[in-house]
């Protein structure tokens, strides 16, 4: 697929985020996606690696039970023909304690076939870490 192609895909996928449309992420994941938050720490319910569509469903379950949405903006996209980096501003709440975070994102999405088939995602892990620990 083209650079172009792959990042109106991802727009996509950013699009059914918002909206809770996790069939069409998953719609647009090969069925071996492996997806994670690169980090060691396990601070946070959503770190680890997720290998299948069902794991990377469990994902976003994780995350979303766990951190009210406030904000989430692409705003920079960069591709080639099989790799889309982008970086996105999150402002979340932890729904459990009230505490904020907020910080750019990373994103690492690597296509095979028009589908992701790796995602690997960055974040300020020290400020996730601190609102799990209260």
């Amino acid at each position: 697929m083209s650079a172009d192609v792959n990042i109106k895909t991802v727009q996509a996928i950013y699009d059914a985020i918002g909206r809770a449309d996790g069939q069409f992420i998953l719609d647009n994941c090969t069925e071996d996606v492996d997806w994670a938050t690169d980090t060691s720490s396990t601070a946070a319910p959503w770190y680890g690696v997720r290998h299948g569509k069902e794991p990377v469903a469990a994902f976003f379950m994780d995350f979303g039970a766990a951190m009210e949405v406030h904000t989430f903006e692409p705003f920079s996209f960069t591709a080639n023909d099989d790799e889309v980096h982008t970086m996105v501003r999150l402002v979340a709440t932890r729904r459990a304690n009230g505490e904020s975070m907020s910080m750019n994102l990373h994103h690492f999405f690597q296509f095979r076939d028009g589908r992701v088939c790796f995602y690997r995602g960055t974040e300020d892990t020290a400020q996730t870490a601190a609102v799990f620990s209260v």
